[in-house]
């Protein structure tokens, strides 16, 4: 393994593990943000990839609705927040 590189592996639930490596720069914003919030650098990976996936999975699905709203005159954000508000 050369300096440039960490190797950090993620474990939930004793499940499946994930071994990725970190740039020195992505390993020092872990390491601050672990000890900013208390939490270990596994449960921040952990959220953050949750967040990431998510986030992949809702983009995903707003453009398969695109269309039928499109239709319905909704073709912004507002135009939807508007009508449920």
């Amino acid at each position: 393994m050369t300096n440039r590189h960490k190797r950090l592996t993620l474990s939930y639930m004793k499940d499946s593990s994930l071994t990725i490596r970190l740039d020195k720069d992505l390993d020092e914003l872990l390491t601050k943000a672990s000890k900013r919030s208390g939490r270990n650098r596994s449960e921040i990976a952990r959220e953050a990839l949750r967040r990431q996936l998510r986030h992949e999975q809702f983009e995903t699905l707003r453009k398969k609705i695109m269309p039928f709203a499109e239709a319905r005159g909704y073709l912004t954000d507002e135009d939807i927040y508007s009508h449920i508000s």
